[in-house]
C-alpha cells in the first residue's frame, strides 16, 4: 500500500515591488523630471533632470539600480549644503 498524497499547498511566492525609475529634482522640485540612466559598459550612473538640465554622475557596480543613484545625488547636494552653512 502506498502513501496518501499531501493535500498542503507550498507556500505564496513573495512578490517584490517595483522600485521608482523617475524622481522629483532637488533643484527645481518638479515631480517625476529627474530620469536615471546606467551604463554598465563604462560603470556610469547619470541622474539627469529634463525641466532645470541638472545631472549628476557617479561610478556603480553591478548591483547599482537607479534609486541608489538618486539617492547619492540628495546625499551630495546635503553634504555641499553642510559645507556652505558651516563656512558662513
Amino acid at each position: 500500500m502506498g502513501k496518501r498524497k499531501s493535500r498542503a499547498k507550498p507556500p505564496p511566492k513573495k512578490r517584490m515591488d517595483k522600485l521608482d525609475t523617475v524622481f522629483c529634482c532637488p533643484f527645481c522640485n518638479h515631480g517625476s523630471s529627474v530620469e536615471c540612466r546606467i551604463d554598465m559598459k563604462n560603470l556610469i550612473g547619470e541622474a539627469t533632470c529634463r525641466i532645470c538640465q541638472e545631472n549628476f554622475s557617479t561610478t556603480i557596480t553591478a548591483l547599482t539600480e537607479p534609486i541608489d543613484i538618486y539617492s547619492e545625488w540628495i546625499d551630495e547636494c546635503e553634504r555641499v549644503n553642510n559645507l556652505e552653512d558651516d563656512a558662513t
